[in-house]
């Protein structure tokens, strides 16, 4: 055999260990969601931030573990529908990064002002690559309330886009009935304006 066939062996056999190696990396959805959801309830119970002077820290800290989780690109995308065509790449980028800040606000005070050592169950995940659906259940007081997650792989990496609670409503649903009855009105500047506007107030 010729020396450069032994050489493109080598070669593809490198690739082929470093591919395995990476796949080897990914994380199953369940364990993905888990492990964050695990450390943001650690930050949640930890008596330093208990003060209501540590909230901000808190908030930060939360958010530190939390926001890996999210493709916000894609649930930006998603909640605005069809319309996401009529914004341009630059209103794109301010729309991603307002309603992200926004998402992380709106969930964050909730966690802050609504966790009372409730268990998280991990029911299941359903996996259909590169899609995922990760159930679980919020035990409160003895109920079980339903919480899955929508998921997707992206680079060796699994991210929401999307929440389901209670009797399956959908988070992403939920705000695309009502940017869609303001961009059946309004150009894409104007939401982006108005989200700009609750994240001031």
């Amino acid at each position: 055999m010729r020396v450069t066939s032994w050489i493109a062996i080598i070669v593809a056999f490198s690739l082929l260990l470093g591919f395995s190696a990476v796949l080897a990396e990914t994380r199953p959805p369940m364990q993905t969601v888990k492990e964050r959801i695990d450390q943001i309830i650690t930050v949640l119970n930890d008596p330093q931030y208990h003060a209501p002077a540590k909230k901000e820290a808190q908030r930060d800290k939360i958010w530190e573990i939390a926001s890996p989780m999210f493709d916000f690109m894609e649930i930006s995308r998603r909640t605005v529908g069809s319309n996401w065509e009529k914004f341009t790449e630059e209103e794109k980028e301010r729309f991603t990064a307002i309603f992200t800040r926004f998402l992380g606000n709106s969930y964050i005070d909730k966690m802050q002002g609504e966790y009372h050592n409730e268990q998280i169950v991990y029911v299941k995940e359903l996996v259909r690559e590169p899609q995922a659906l990760v159930q679980t259940r919020l035990v409160r007081e003895g109920a079980g309330m339903p919480i899955d997650y929508r998921m997707k792989l992206e680079d060796g990496e699994w991210k929401i886009y999307d929440i389901l609670v209670e009797n399956g409503v959908s988070i992403v649903q939920n705000y695309r009935v009502q940017f869609q009855s303001i961009l059946q009105k309004e150009p894409p500047s104007h939401l982006i304006k108005r989200l700009e506007d609750k994240l001031k107030a």
